[in-house]
């Protein structure tokens, strides 16, 4: 019988709390969970089985692997740099894995800086969204050693349906990057279409069985058309974080010069309905955006 190894998850936010949740369910390994809101770890205490670490020193200092699912670069250069952060207690030869979507240039920080730690690190962000997380079902893309990869796919696949190598590090995060860009411009094609079915008066529900069938079916459609024309915005992944998500991707084009004007546009679209108070909305407001703008 094989000894379990130990694993410390980082982040327990509305992506994180689940996975390390299937982590937990998974009992393959032994897991101790941090989280810079006590309440947080508390309340998954409560849900699973787990060690609730004080802090990220006694989380991460036995940790074969170490997984974190935050919400921007800033907070990782807090949990790794900072004067109370992991990078001098981290165990030589673990595994870093990062869910977090992050710039290119924090990934590329990252696997630097954690290799002057005999330290791997695999950027892994995910797509799937909070019910992906809940239902175990995301999609990973990761960049890193493929040696390194395989070693922890077993702990991978406990919130996930699969993983997909890109390349060498930063390359996940860059995946990443060019899903919230499809999913941008669907979006915004989405709403137009909608508005324009509106306008018509057409019967959406006849509309929809039309053409979900077809060349203009997307995750987008299938699962939020409907709630868009009730105007249901309350569910799903927020606006603010595709503003910084987008954010990322525009900065990483001025590197790579390809010409994202149409993300450009949607993202100052998104961050006029911030400026509106839709930061907490479901990037499927972005049909509201004509309509607020009047």
């Amino acid at each position: 019988m094989s000894i379990k190894k130990n694993v410390a998850f980082i982040g327990l936010g509305t992506m994180g709390y689940p996975m390390a949740g299937h982590l937990s369910q998974s009992n393959l390994f032994n897991l101790k969970v941090f989280n810079r809101s006590s309440q947080k770890a508390a309340a998954w205490s409560q849900e699973y089985e787990g060690e609730v670490s004080t802090s990220i020193k006694e989380a991460v200092m036995d940790a074969d692997f170490v997984v974190t699912c935050t919400g921007r670069d800033e907070d990782m250069m807090e949990i790794v740099f900072a004067e109370q952060g992991m990078i001098t207690h981290l165990k030589k030869g673990s595994i870093f894995i990062d869910h977090t979507t992050t710039s290119y240039k924090l990934a590329k920080h990252l696997n630097e800086s954690l290799a002057t730690k005999e330290v791997s690190f695999i950027d892994a962000p995910v797509s799937g969204g909070e019910a992906g997380a809940v239902n175990g079902v995301l999609s990973v893309m990761a960049g890193g050693s493929k040696e390194v990869l395989d070693a922890s796919e077993e702990l991978i696949n406990t919130y996930s349906k699969n993983v997909t190598y890109m390349g060498e590090s930063g390359k996940g995060q860059l995946a990443k990057m060019v899903n919230q860009i499809c999913i941008a411009g669907l979006l915004q094609g989405l709403s137009e279409g909608l508005l324009f079915a509106e306008a018509e008066n057409l019967d959406m529900n006849s509309l929809l069985s039309a053409i979900s069938g077809g060349a203009a079916q997307s995750w987008q459609m299938v699962n939020r058309a409907e709630t868009m024309h009730q105007r249901e915005f309350d569910f799903g992944f927020a606006i603010k974080w595709m503003v910084k998500d987008l954010g990322y991707c525009i900065d990483q084009s001025s590197s790579n010069n390809a010409n994202l004007g149409f993300t450009k546009e949607v993202y100052d679209r998104y961050v006029n309905l911030m400026d509106k108070g839709h930061t907490y909305s479901d990037t499927s407001a972005l049909m509201l955006f004509d309509q607020l703008n009047k």
